[in-house]
């Protein structure tokens, strides 16, 4: 099966923060500036974070784990550490030699 490849034009418009949210920037800011009042202009040059639906899409397209910015950090499911790895193992060999 071939290797599973992220997006490249989406990685080129969206920055990561270490907590897994996105952020992009705002649509509406490039052209047409004269009709745009400055209150919307600054709040436009600003970078948004992304929404929960539209991260979940964003994750599909580069196979990673992102969260939305109404998702708690605890949303994103982490691996469990090498030590809680071993006691999980443990657990299950126990309970096999106990069924048996």
């Amino acid at each position: 099966m071939p290797k599973m490849k992220p997006h490249k034009g989406l990685l080129k418009r969206v920055r990561f923060s270490k907590t897994g949210l996105a952020k992009h920037r705002r649509a509406g800011f490039k052209h047409l500036r004269s009709s745009k009042s400055p209150k919307r202009l600054r709040r436009l040059r600003k970078m948004a974070y992304m929404s929960t639906a539209d991260a979940k899409r964003l994750s599909r397209l580069l196979g990673i784990r992102i969260r939305g910015r109404e998702q708690p950090i605890t949303a994103l499911r982490r691996s469990p550490s090498p030590a809680k790895r071993r006691e999980m193992r443990e657990a299950a060999r126990a309970a096999m030699a106990a069924k048996a």
